[in-house]
């Protein structure tokens, strides 16, 4: 249903609002379960799905029945800083048991992440089941994963497209162009409905008994990003344009009645793109075989420290800390020896390509002649024994040269040279509502809010380090999860 109803004061069962994974898998679930569901999207049909519209959809799965291995552990090793050790000892009792400061308190809790790894094959089933197709994936590096993938055939468009269609046939009624505003509460607290603004300004009005929020993080709220991440948030932008319809109303109308936030605010997840590009996600994964300069010249990092799928956030957080938040990718010419290597560079532009670095520099603007000097100390620190090996960690590394090199030290002495301009992109935040197990939002004292529910981007359970590849499926679960609960809440009353 494209059409907006004319009346501005609407009454359902359950409210979701984002048409993500999140959104689309909680009112799927919701209407499944029988409750009469509205959803709201600000943007236009066409431009619909949010961050997933965009994303390839990888997936930290061994199978479509299994997680991968390490799925658990990576969310254990970054659950928070420094929490209290009573506070984590109280995890082992039942979570009705814990107390409230416990329930609230900034960290991931261990019951959430079993039940998300838990869960994640059942809703896999349940996407496969209303025909959202899943396969291998193609990798954006050479050498071998650190961790497993598959991923949804055809990407999150597909998920978008294959949920959007079935959603219609049970009878969810979308509202698009439509923002939502504010939380609507009872006398008692409960969550009963929410304002939202229509395209033409009106305020509408959806009465509800569960409020659903899966409208993404604040990636595409400049204001958001520089007071929660700091100074070098005004350099980053949303990997994808589905990023910038993400604006953190759905985590700021929760706060703003007591919601607990969860998540870390000052953190987000980081790609490398080139700035230049306009395209989806144009990253540039190609620097382990080069160097990177700032626009002083200098090498500022290791480009090779691991696997790639296990390194390049930290690499590009990095270079978000540099002189505008911008580093250069330089490669010699040896590059075109290596076999489809254009297939780890996304973006639509293609290099710079100079007789010299001093050219490169003075074309794409950083200092070339400095960076020439720093290339010609790494010359020298490169090994001369050893096989270059651009498919495996050839643990070719230079030798008294700070920072170091650990994989790929290869001499970079064949003209022409290539440089690629590289910037962090800011692909969704980290800092978002605390949930239980239910998808169902905490306040600050620990305790449920009756009929408010989250999921996707707008619950924060990452730390520090993303675990890579696990983002689609917290929105598919946790969407999943609160549609479900929230149903059978409202059709109990």
């Amino acid at each position: 249903m494209l059409q907006n109803p004319s009346d501005n004061t609407h009454d359902f069962d359950v409210v979701v609002v984002g048409c993500g994974v999140a959104g689309l898998s909680a009112a799927v679930a919701a209407a499944e379960a029988g409750a009469r569901v509205a959803l709201l999207e600000r943007s236009t049909y066409d431009e619909r799905g949010g961050n997933t519209r965009y994303t390839t959809a990888a997936l930290r799965m061994e199978s479509e029945g299994a997680v991968s291995s390490d799925f658990v552990q990576r969310f254990l090793d970054n659950c928070g800083y420094h929490v209290q050790p009573d506070f984590a000892a109280a995890t082992v009792l039942d979570y009705a048991n814990w107390p409230g400061l416990v329930r609230a308190a900034p960290f991931t809790d261990p019951e959430l992440i079993s039940f998300f790894a838990d869960s994640v094959p059942p809703a896999i089933a349940w996407l496969k089941a209303h025909g959202v197709k899943f396969g291998g994936i193609g990798f954006y590096g050479l050498t071998p994963r650190a961790s497993p993938r598959i991923a949804i055939t055809g990407g999150g468009l597909h998920l978008i497209e294959v949920m959007t269609a079935h959603a219609e046939k049970i009878g969810v009624r979308f509202f698009y162009e439509t923002t939502a505003q504010g939380l609507v509460q009872t006398a008692q607290g409960a969550v009963c409905g929410l304002r939202a603004r229509a395209k033409s300004g009106a305020v509408q009005t959806f009465n509800s008994r569960a409020v659903i929020l899966a409208c993404g993080g604040f990636q595409g709220n400049p204001e958001m990003v520089v007071r929660y991440i700091g100074a070098k948030g005004r350099y980053l932008r949303p990997v994808a344009r589905g990023g910038y319809y993400d604006k953190g109303e759905g985590i700021a109308m929760a706060l703003d009645i007591g919601a607990a936030p969860a998540g870390d605010f000052a953190e987000y997840h980081a790609e490398p793109i080139d700035p230049r590009s306009s395209a989806t996600e144009p990253l540039v994964m190609a620097y382990p075989y080069g160097v990177l300069v700032n626009q002083q010249g200098q090498r500022f990092t290791d480009e090779a420290p691991g696997p790639i799928d296990a390194s390049y956030e930290d690499t590009t957080r990095i270079i978000a800390n540099q002189t505008l938040g911008i580093a250069f990718c330089i490669l010699d010419n040896k590059i075109n020896n290596i076999e489809n290597w254009q297939r780890i560079v996304r973006s639509d532009q293609p290099p710079v390509t100079a007789p010299d670095v001093a050219a490169l520099g003075r074309t794409l603007g950083f200092d070339g002649e400095a960076a020439q000097r720093a290339i010609d100390a790494y010359n020298r620190a490169c090994p001369t024994a050893g096989q270059f090996d651009p498919r495996t960690l050839d643990g070719l590394a230079t030798a008294g040269l700070s920072p170091r090199k650990s994989n790929y030290a290869v001499p970079l002495d064949t003209p022409p040279y290539h440089a690629y301009p590289v910037i962090s992109s800011n692909t969704f935040t980290f800092g978002g509502l605390k949930v239980d197990v239910n998808a169902q939002v905490v306040n600050t004292d620990g305790e449920l809010m009756p009929g408010l529910y989250a999921a996707g981007e707008t619950v924060g359970i990452y730390y520090g380090k993303y675990p890579g590849a696990t983002s689609v499926l917290r929105g598919a679960v946790f969407g999943k999860r609160a549609g479900e609960h929230a149903a059978a809440s409202c059709l109990v009353l």
